[in-house]
């Protein structure tokens, strides 16, 4: 049976415990091989977070296709996307290549960033579907 691959768009906890590091781990022990797209960068530990950087849309673009050219996907996760800018950046490019997500962080502005057109595709969303859907409507 083969490795399932997962990849994780969201963004980096240099401390560790949440962002992709998290989700990484959490693969892992499901066994499945582990991706990620970066699409900010975070100065943070367990007392706060100091600084972020978000990362332009074309090198988010570029993880992508590097990942799904070579390895390929077949789930993904999405964290905090940071800005509207990225999540409609996200949500185009998995709609185009029909992989399904879950949605599963409050970004920069608010909750639901992840672009509505994702909840009423065929594919579907992982188990947080009516959570996001909620959260659409609150943006």
């Amino acid at each position: 049976m083969p490795v399932p691959r997962a990849l994780t768009i969201a963004t980096s906890d240099s401390g560790g415990g949440a962002g992709i590091q998290a989700d990484l781990k959490a693969f892992a022990a499901a066994g499945a091989h582990g991706m990620s797209a970066l699409v900010a960068l975070t100065a943070q530990n367990t007392a706060g977070m100091t600084a972020i950087q978000e990362l332009p849309p074309e090198f988010v673009l570029a993880q992508l296709d590097a990942v799904f050219e070579d390895i390929g996907v077949d789930a993904a996760k999405t964290g905090m996307l940071f800005s509207r800018r990225l999540s409609e950046t996200v949500a185009g490019y998995l709609e185009e290549h029909r992989v399904a997500a879950e949605d599963a962080a409050v970004g920069a502005e608010g909750p639901g960033t992840f672009h509505a057109r994702l909840y009423d595709a065929p594919y579907g969303l992982g188990p947080g579907t009516l959570d996001g859907r909620a959260n659409i409507e609150e943006v």
